[in-house]
C-alpha cells in the first residue's frame, strides 16, 4: 500500500490498527523509516561518544605502554601534554614524531591533539604587552599545530594559565585585544593544517583571563576564525554560578572538545559531580566529539584513574539516554 498520500490522521489509524493485528507494543516495526519519521514516532539516535585520555595520566610510564594500556580500558583516543615528550615541540625531530603517531596507532588509539600547550616553555605569553612577545607566542602556536598534525591529531587545547594571566594593572579589554593579535595571524596556517585552536575557560582560582565560558566565547568572537573554538572543562565549568549542562547547552554552536574531570581534581567518578546530567546535556545537542577524560590529582594511580573513569562516563552516558 502507498502511505505517501494518506493524511497523518488516517496514517495513524492504520498505525493503530497495524499493532493491534500484530499484537505488537510499537509501531516502529510494521511501518518503512520514512513514514516513522512523518508520524513523529522514530527517536534522533543518541550519539555514540569517542572518549581520550589526557597522557599525563600515566606519568613516568613509556608512551607506548600509557597507550596500549589506555585501549585496553577502552579509550579510542589520546590527548598530549607537549610537555611529556619535550619542553619544546620545536626540539622533537621528525623520526620521533612518526614513531610516536605509530606507537598510538598500533595501540589501536588515534592522537587526538595537544594540550597544557606552553606549560614548561619560556619567552610566550598571550596577552603581554610586548607585542615581539605575541609574536613569538603566535609562531609558537603555528609549531604546536604543525606538532599535532604529524601526530595525527587536529586541535590544540588552549589553558596554559600562566602564560595568559593579565599583568598587574591591565584591564580585561586590553587582554582581550593583545591575545586576539596573538592568535588571528596563526589561524590561516592552521587552516591550511586543517587544526583548530580551542580556548579553554578555567576557573578564576587558575587564572584572571578567559575565567568564564563567556569570556572565551568573547575572545573567540574577536579572533573571527572558523579555527579558533571553544572547549569545556567541568572543572573549571563547576566554578560559574550556571549549571554545567546549561553551559553546555548555551554554548554547542562554538563546542568542539570537552574536558571530564571533578571539581575534586581527579577524573570523573571520583567526587561529587553527577554526570549523568551532563552526558544528557551532550546527548540533547548532539555532540559527537571527543570526551577526554584529565585530570590532576594521581593519587588514586594511573590505573584506577582510567579504568575506572571511563567506566562511569559510559555508565552515566547509558543512564542519560
Amino acid at each position: 500500500m502507498n502511505t505517501a498520500n494518506v493524511p497523518a490522521i488516517s496514517r495513524r489509524r492504520l498505525l493503530s490498527r497495524g499493532v493491534a493485528a500484530a499484537g505488537l507494543g510499537a509501531a516502529a516495526n510494521l511501518l518503512p523509516s520514512a513514514l516513522k519519521t512523518s508520524l513523529g514516532e522514530e527517536e534522533h539516535p543518541r550519539p555514540k561518544f569517542k572518549y581520550s585520555i589526557c597522557n599525563e595520566t600515566f606519568e613516568g610510564w613509556p608512551f607506548e605502554k600509557a597507550c596500549k594500556f589506555a585501549a585496553r580500558c577502552g579509550y579510542a583516543g589520546v590527548e598530549i601534554a607537549p610537555f611529556t615528550i619535550s619542553n619544546f615541540v620545536t626540539d622533537v625531530p621528525a623520526e620521533r614524531r612518526r614513531q610516536l603517531r605509530r606507537q598510538a596507532e598500533e595501540a589501536g588509539l588515534k592522537i587526538v591533539g595537544l594540550h597544557w600547550l606552553l606549560a614548561k616553555t619560556t619567552g610566550f605569553h598571550l596577552t603581554s604587552p610586548e607585542a615581539e612577545v605575541r609574536r613569538n607566542t603566535t609562531k609558537y602556536l603555528v609549531e604546536l599545530a604543525r606538532f599535532c598534525s604529524d601526530l595525527g591529531g587536529n586541535r590544540l587545547i588552549f589553558g596554559s594559565p600562566q602564560q595568559r594571566n593579565l599583568a598587574p594593572g591591565m584591564t580585561k579589554e586590553q587582554g582581550m585585544k593583545y591575545a586576539a593579535e596573538a592568535l588571528r595571524p596563526a589561524m590561516p596556517e592552521l587552516e591550511k593544517m586543517d587544526v583548530t585552536l580551542a580556548l579553554e575557560p578555567l576557573a578564576p582560582a587558575e587564572t584572571n583571563f578567559l575565567a568564564t565560558a563567556a569570556e572565551a566565547v568573547e575572545l573567540i568572537e574577536l579572533v573571527d576564525s572558523p579555527r579558533c573554538r571553544l572547549i569545556l572543562d567541568c572543572k573549571a565549568m563547576s566554578s560559574e554560578p550556571t549549571p554545567v549542562p546549561e553551559l553546555i547547552r548555551k554554548h554547542r554552536r562554538l563546542l568542539v572538545h570537552f574536558h571530564a574531570n571533578d571539581p575534586n581534581r581527579r577524573g570523573p567518578g571520583f567526587g561529587k559531580l553527577d554526570f549523568v546530567p551532563i552526558m544528557r546535556a551532550l546527548q540533547e545537542i548532539d555532540y559527537r566529539d571527543w570526551v577526554s577524560v584529565e585530570v590532576f590529582d594521581y593519587t588514586p594511580g594511573p590505573e584506577r584513574l582510567a579504568k575506572e573513569s571511563i567506566d562511569y562516563l559510559r555508565e552515566c552516558a547509558a543512564k542519560a539516554s
